[in-house]
């Protein structure tokens, strides 16, 4: 039967030589958890899944292997071509162990989806992420010992690991790694060492082509990235009314049943409801609008650094609205598609018309996503919902990222290949709409700004002041444990404030 929702959404596992005890599951995503034990080739494999009905899709046994699997794959007709006649295996875990067998860690190169898995064989185990590191996974790793988990939370109370220089460590979580975008860690389980494969990484190169070409081009792969994410029922797509979240929603119009759900969030202070509602009209969707007061929104940051578990203020800022968003929406768990990424491979933020700075912009982003964590899916987990992002497509990002500069800035156009791929299916005025950032349309930089100011940051130290913000959010959901239900964003605001004015007094 095909699920709304993936099998499994997250996980905390962890191998043992001498059938040590795993953590308790700890998520900050909404789903039921499920607990398993299992021996195999000498070794005790504990799994704690976070899943939305079917947890048996989620795991999968075979003579050399075992894969707990959380998130969805998009392009399973291709894999499962590879295998001979007959060998339909029913989900995605089953499917990745059945590839494993031919192809070993290679089988990772193979795979375009929204994941994090984690393969115990005799004597190792892997750990993976997909191409964009989409589906965070967090490591902790020592001889005898393996413990992985899709949010670090969950890590916080493991035993110490050893460092591991292949991975990424955690703020304040000592022995607590997170893997590499499009990577797979190899963990040898008797010393705890650890070796990286990597199994994608953003072209550096750059393609020209004719307008015609690259047009089609976008066109037929965003269509398939959208068509491939629908899911049996009607989608939510999350609506702004600018070009990347308008070319989602008409792909997705097209291709469902019914008429499409979307969804629009302003705040009292700022809102694109007329922008959206354009589209909306044009389209025929089933429009909604939701309302923030800023103070709400603002009180979210806690609950948006305990879904990303990222550091980054400006990250924070995009993700604080959507967030808010996720959790007023209410109701079953939806499948959400949303237009979040495209600037980043369009490079859409930086509104430049240099070229050779619009390209060095571009590929210093395509570098350093990797461990932002902007495309979480427990942003929109704390919420009890399933997102995934188009844009973000192993093969869109393998069209969009090698097209030469001049495709993305064209006539005065910011993301003109974009607009010119979906200029017959959307508004003309949304098409040449300019840019502009959720966290813009919806008024969270200026508000966040003025909560900082207000507690007595100066204007030209308030971006620091935010990093400060973050950081205490960070030590305090996800170092320490507390829910962010109980932790106030004006307590913290004072406290990020006074320690700026301490380290700014003059020595006596």
């Amino acid at each position: 039967m095909d699920r709304t929702l993936p099998a499994a959404t997250g996980f905390l596992a962890a191998v043992h030589q001498d059938g040590g005890r795993a953590p308790a599951p700890v998520f900050a995503s909404l789903g039921s958890c499920v607990l398993e034990r299992e021996e195999r080739h000498g070794h005790t494999l504990h799994t704690g899944l976070l899943h939305t009905g079917a947890p048996e899709a989620a795991r999968a046994y075979g003579p050399r292997c075992a894969v707990v699997f959380a998130g969805e794959l998009y392009n399973q007709a291709e894999l499962r071509s590879l295998l001979p006649p007959g060998a339909g295996p029913d989900g995605d875990a089953q499917l990745v162990r059945a590839l494993f067998d031919i192809y070993d860690l290679h089988a990772f190169r193979l795979l375009n989806g929204r994941f994090a898995a984690l393969v115990q064989g005799e004597g190792r185990v892997l750990l993976a992420t997909d191409h964009a590191g989409s589906v965070p996974v967090y490591l902790t790793a020592a001889p005898g010992r393996v413990l992985a988990a899709t949010e670090a939370k969950a890590l916080r109370t493991a035993p110490t690991g050893r460092p591991l220089p292949a991975a990424r460590p955690v703020r304040r979580l000592p022995g607590v790694h997170q893997v590499p975008a499009g990577t797979v860690l190899e963990v040898a389980l008797g010393t705890g060492s650890c070796t990286a494969h990597r199994t994608w990484a953003p072209p550096l190169s750059r393609r020209i082509l004719p307008e015609d070409e690259a047009v089609a081009a976008v066109r037929r792969a965003l269509e398939h990235a959208v068509h491939v994410r629908m899911g049996p029922e009607v989608p939510l797509v999350v609506l702004s009314g600018g070009i990347d979240s308008s070319s989602v929603a008409a792909l997705a119009a097209n291709r469902a049943a019914g008429p499409l759900d979307t969804v629009s969030m302003g705040t009292d202070e700022a809102d694109e409801f007329p922008q959206a509602r354009v589209v909306a009209a044009h389209l025929g969707t089933a429009h909604r609008e939701l309302t923030i007061p800023t103070d709400d929104l603002l009180r979210r940051l806690p609950h948006t650094v305990w879904a990303a578990e990222s550091l980054d203020p400006d990250i924070i800022e995009y993700l604080l609205p959507l967030t808010a968003l996720y959790l007023r929406l209410g109701g079953t768990g939806r499948r959400i598609l949303t237009g979040y990424g495209a600037d980043i491979p369009l490079g859409g933020m930086h509104r430049e018309d240099r070229l050779p700075a619009l390209d060095t912009a571009l590929a210093h982003d395509m570098e350093t996503f990797d461990g932002l964590n902007e495309m979480s899916p427990v942003l929109s987990g704390i919420g009890g919902h399933w997102s995934t992002h188009p844009y973000w497509d192993r093969e869109v990002l393998d069209v969009l990222v090698p097209l030469e500069a001049g495709l993305k800035r064209r006539y005065g156009q910011d993301k003109w290949v974009l607009r010119a791929a979906m200029g017959d299916v959307l508004p003309q005025e949304t098409v040449l709409r300019p840019k502009l950032g959720v966290h813009e349309g919806s008024g969270t930089t200026s508000s966040f700004s003025r909560l900082l100011t207000a507690a007595g940051v100066p204007e030209g130290r308030v971006h620091h002041a935010k990093r400060l913000v973050v950081q205490e959010l960070f030590d305090q959901v996800v170092v320490a444990g507390r829910h962010p239900d109980e932790v106030a964003t004006e307590e913290v605001v004072q406290l990020a404030a006074g320690q700026l004015e301490s380290r700014t007094q003059p020595i006596s």
